[in-house]
């Protein structure tokens, strides 16, 4: 009996010969994969002085009265794209989580058909769709709300669909049992329950939206990234410099904002 108690048990228990080849292969994969993409030391040591010498010449950032004022008027310009964007995004998210949420969807097993269109607009990059919408509805900010409005249906459509799923079922049960139809349910105990979850995933769309916005411009989206592109292509590394650094404070910011809201929430 003293030596059962002291027997220690193996902390592999839990792993079995199908896992051993899974974590085995994975690993082959990654190290195959490192030959291929990863970058040598080699390759870091002859990058290392065009790195110095690009950071050299993004100094000092430009801070110009004339092109600060143009810059002030992009970063408006984002501001409003992330904003409607995500505003638009959120309120057509609330119906369609509702129509994905399993055994909340009033569709039944339709509700397969909303999971995979919150998947679909999820899995495409954000670039992708800027651009298909800048092929659509031409150059410039709409492009950019559109593709800030999908992006976010994506995103909180998947998050509201499983706030749903996980909401408490006891009231619901006592309003079906009275008679009550799926939207009264949904208004009565879903949406009462799970408004913290609703709106700490929004809190996290809106933010998501910002540092989107700020990059959309790369492909003519509309925006402070619209000036980065012109920037790098004219070589001017200062006026780079600048836009990357209130880039930063844009991104912190909101970081910090948000931040704030959840902890308000919670």
């Amino acid at each position: 009996m003293a030596e059962s108690r002291h027997v220690v048990p193996s902390r592999l228990s839990g792993i079995t010969a199908l896992h051993f080849v899974i974590l085995v292969t994975l690993a082959a994969v990654i190290l195959g994969s490192m030959g291929q993409v990863a970058p040598s030391p080699g390759q870091l040591a002859a990058g290392a002085p065009g790195m110095v010498n690009l950071v050299g010449r993004m100094m000092p950032p430009n801070l110009e009265p004339d092109f600060l004022w143009r810059i002030a008027v992009r970063i408006l310009e984002t501001f409003q794209i992330a904003l409607v964007g995500a505003a638009i995004g959120i309120a057509i998210s609330l119906p369609v989580g509702w129509l994905a949420a399993r055994g909340v969807s009033p569709l039944g097993r339709g509700h397969y058909v909303f999971k995979m269109l919150t998947s679909l607009l999820r899995t495409v990059p954000d670039l992708v769709w800027a651009l298909l919408f800048v092929a659509t509805v031409g150059l410039g900010a709409v492009a950019g709300t559109m593709t800030i409005v999908v992006d976010t249906i994506g995103f909180c459509g998947r998050f509201f669909a499983e706030a749903m799923e996980d909401a408490e079922k006891e009231p619901q049960e006592a309003l079906a049992a009275i008679g009550a139809g799926r939207s009264a349910i949904l208004l009565g105990a879903v949406l009462p329950d799970i408004a913290p979850s609703l709106t700490n995933s929004a809190l996290f769309a809106l933010e998501k939206a910002v540092r989107s916005s700020v990059v959309l411009g790369l492909v003519g989206a509309g925006g402070i990234g619209q000036e980065l592109k012109v920037a790098f292509d004219l070589f001017q590394y200062r006026n780079a410099s600048t836009i990357i650094l209130v880039i930063f404070a844009i991104v912190l910011a909101m970081e910090f904002i948000t931040d704030r809201l959840r902890a308000r929430i919670q």
